[in-house]
């Protein structure tokens, strides 16, 4: 069955705010929810912070006042949507154990963009940033066994793999070597376009946390952990935006967001396992459907173009969490020795990759080898978890 969101009015704008009640929802228990129950939570928690800074952003050199207040009207409830997402993870989980879900959202959320993705240009580029992620949670489990004593797979529960990817002291590029070259608004397939805006913003909310849980640590061996992959995840965000055409307008951003949202609370209404949190995705949808006709009106007016002319008119296939473990195997077997060079990628060290090593190095071991360094010397092997491949 097909949808398009351009056809549903939603909820009316003016009663959508909720009361301090209403925004109060239960956390999902941590030990018998679906992980993937989780992952859906960060991801949309990601598109949420993205939609409300764009729009920051877009009213800061917006001249119009009646476009800015519209603006702030749709992102103060874009704001209570993101509230109501992220408070649904539970407060009994830590810092660490968010991490690991958060790198079992950019594995398996970024595997299934590349696997769905029609240009491969961009496929490419979630490939090579996929096997990346793929280590992250790596190092982040050894060193929760380390300090926590207990293992990564009761948070991926055996959907997602914990073995090396690229090793992550190879993640560290001169920052030319980050900048991909752009798709094309006018030839790019739509769904193009919003699988560059997803994984932009699951990247982008991924470094704010880390750069934010980091310091807050008191293990040193953790601060130094979160501050090598923090500044990699700057790097990450760095290579996804430069994805998206910057030639696109202002207004064509507005509504290409917007469409995302609904888009992905749509795709996560056809999976959750959790009747409570589907009924939020629906509501959520719902508010979305009005913002997205919002955005669509703003166009219309101050850009002269129907929104069909930017966005396709039916949602695509659902974006679905599930296990890519075959898949991701593959991409380890035929991959893990690239890098980056200008927009493409090449398999030999080059002079700037190579004079990048050397300095952020400063011939000290990075954090990301002497985490598994210390897990081998405590436990005697470092911690993997590996599966049957399928």
């Amino acid at each position: 069955m097909t949808f398009n969101p351009l056809e549903h009015e939603g909820i009316p704008l003016d009663k959508q705010l909720r009361n301090w009640r209403e925004l109060d929802v239960a956390p999902v228990d941590p030990d018998d929810s679906d992980p993937y129950t989780r992952c859906r939570i960060i991801a949309l928690n990601g598109i949420e912070i993205e939609s409300i800074m764009f729009s920051h952003h877009f009213a800061r050199v917006c001249p119009d006042m009646d476009v800015k207040r519209k603006l702030a009207e749709v992102r103060y409830i874009e704001a209570q949507q993101q509230k109501v997402v992220n408070w649904l993870l539970p407060g009994a989980a830590s810092p660490l154990e968010t991490t690991i879900a958060y790198e079992q959202v950019a594995v398996d959320l970024t595997a299934w963009v590349a696997r769905m993705e029609p240009d491969p240009q961009l496929k490419q580029a979630y490939e090579f940033g996929v096997l990346e992620d793929f280590d992250h949670l790596y190092r982040y489990a050894n060193l929760y066994e380390m300090i926590q004593h207990r293992k990564a797979e009761k948070i991926v529960d055996g959907l997602t793999e914990v073995i090396p990817g690229r090793p992550t002291r190879f993640h560290h590029r001169h920052p030319a070597d980050n900048v991909r070259e752009p798709y094309d608004k006018t030839e790019a397939d739509p769904l193009s376009k919003l699988h560059a805006l997803t994984i932009m913003a699951a990247e982008q909310q991924t470094m704010n946390f880390y750069m934010n849980v980091g310091p807050q640590y008191m293990e040193p061996i953790a601060r130094q952990l979160y501050q090598e992959i923090g500044l990699i995840e700057e790097e990450h965000v760095t290579h996804y935006e430069s994805l998206v055409d910057p030639g696109e307008t202002w207004w064509e951003r507005l509504v290409n967001h917007e469409y995302n949202e609904c888009y992905l609370y749509y795709s996560f209404m056809q999976t959750e396992s959790d009747p409570r949190v589907k009924v939020i995705w629906e509501l959520h949808l719902n508010m979305e459907l009005a913002h997205l006709q919002a955005a669509c009106d703003l166009m219309r007016v101050n850009d002269g173009r129907e929104p069909e002319e930017v966005v396709a008119p039916e949602l695509p296939v659902p974006v679905t969490f599930e296990p890519n473990k075959q898949y991701l195997r593959e991409l380890l077997d035929t991959q893990i020795d690239l890098t980056t060079l200008g927009a493409g990628y090449v398999r030999d060290a080059h002079e700037r990759f190579e004079r990048m090593q050397e300095t952020v190095m400063g011939g000290e071991q990075p954090p990301s080898d002497a985490v598994i360094d210390m897990h081998t010397e405590k436990f005697g092997t470092d911690y993997r978890h590996e599966l049957e491949r399928s």
